[in-house]
């Protein structure tokens, strides 16, 4: 498993300080790399291999997967929102936006949101 080998190789106390560096989802990559090599497998066959396992397919239906693979798409997704997200001390940050949506667009109804006959 890629995963536990770069974490074992980051928290070796002999190559500790000369990793504290470089992130674990770098290693995680080398690590896939260096398996496609020896594998036999091209730089751009592996790292075609890699991004697929680290992206999410939106038309994925997460429901049919097992504890272990949702759980890493989870871990991919917090890592995408991390990544995107904007922070206070971010030097583009704007504390309250305001975003004023086109009216003169026909809205479309929703069958769910719509109340039937029944009031409430």
């Amino acid at each position: 498993d890629c995963s536990m080998a770069a974490e074992q190789l980051k928290n070796h106390p002999r190559h500790k300080a000369y990793l504290e560096g470089v992130s674990l989802h770098q290693l995680k990559k080398l690590y896939s790399l260096l398996r496609g090599h020896l594998g036999g497998e091209s730089l751009a066959e592996s790292l075609e291999k890699f991004q697929r396992k680290e992206t999410i397919d939106p038309e994925e239906d997460m429901n049919k997967l097992d504890d272990k693979e949702l759980a890493k798409r989870k871990r991919i997704m917090d890592e995408l929102f991390e990544k995107n997200r904007k922070k206070t001390d971010d030097p583009d940050f704007t504390y309250d936006i305001e975003v004023e949506f086109p009216q003169d667009e026909q809205l479309e109804s929703c069958g769910w949101d719509m109340e039937s006959g029944e009031e409430i």
